[in-house]
């Protein structure tokens, strides 16, 4: 407990010992490195389930191929397997004889993978009602693709707004550099006065803010 007090005194000493300047700019840089390693996290993690989306169309059709061909469901599933890793538990499940509906559940938690619980329902109706398995799945194929290329389009319109709001985040950065191309000099304005550095924290802020919503907006369409 003392060292704690110790620390957060320290801590309070170096603040008030800053210069304005490092006060702004050290939260503004930090802000700004998280804000753009967020981003960057999402995009590739939308990337992520949007390859495993068209893998998991790839996949529904070979069982199906496969199941139309006259292969047993378990064969069926480890050929799959083979090209798609996030079935390997489902195919173990069918070897072993267990819940495979439970598996291909559990395999749907996988970011872009839940199209696995239209093939989870597909394979439970097929097994009750004895219709045909590989029509069944055929099914889900035709649909999940259907909905893929719906999601295509969605994402193409949500691109031109994404780089709209990247550009008008890059636009003050091509006005500083105007002002000094003219014989201005608005760097030592923004961070040699307090008012310059409260317009650069502010500026930097309202430019997070917009593309937090933007990004906000997109995620919400997606989800729709």
């Amino acid at each position: 407990m003392p060292a704690t007090l110790a620390s957060l005194g320290a801590l309070g000493v170096l603040v008030l010992l800053a210069s304005p300047r490092l006060l702004v700019l050290g939260p503004a840089a930090i802000a700004v490195c998280a804000g753009g390693a967020s981003l960057w996290h999402r995009r590739a993690a939308r990337l992520s389930a949007a390859r495993t989306a068209t893998a998991l169309v790839d996949a529904c059709e070979q069982i199906a191929a496969e199941l139309a061909a006259g292969q047993p469901p378990g064969r069926a599933l480890d050929r799959a397997a083979g090209c798609w890793p996030v079935l390997a538990p489902v195919a173990e499940a069918a070897r072993v004889g267990a819940d495979v509906p439970g598996a291909l559940r559990v395999a749907a938690l996988t970011p872009g993978a839940d199209g696995l619980r239209w093939v989870a329902a597909a394979w439970e109706v097929a097994h009750r009602t004895g219709q045909g398995l590989a029509d069944a799945v055929d099914r889900v194929a035709a649909d999940l693709r259907a909905e893929q290329a719906t999601r295509r389009v969605v994402d193409g319109e949500l691109a031109s707004a994404r780089a709209t709001a990247k550009l008008v985040a890059l636009l003050p950065l091509a006005a500083l550099a105007t002002g000094r191309g003219v014989g201005g000099d608005p760097w030592t304005f923004l961070l040699g006065t307090p008012v310059g550095l409260g317009c650069l924290a502010a500026g930097l802020g309202f430019g997070w803010l917009g593309l937090w919503w933007i990004e906000a907006i997109a995620r919400g369409v997606e989800a729709a």
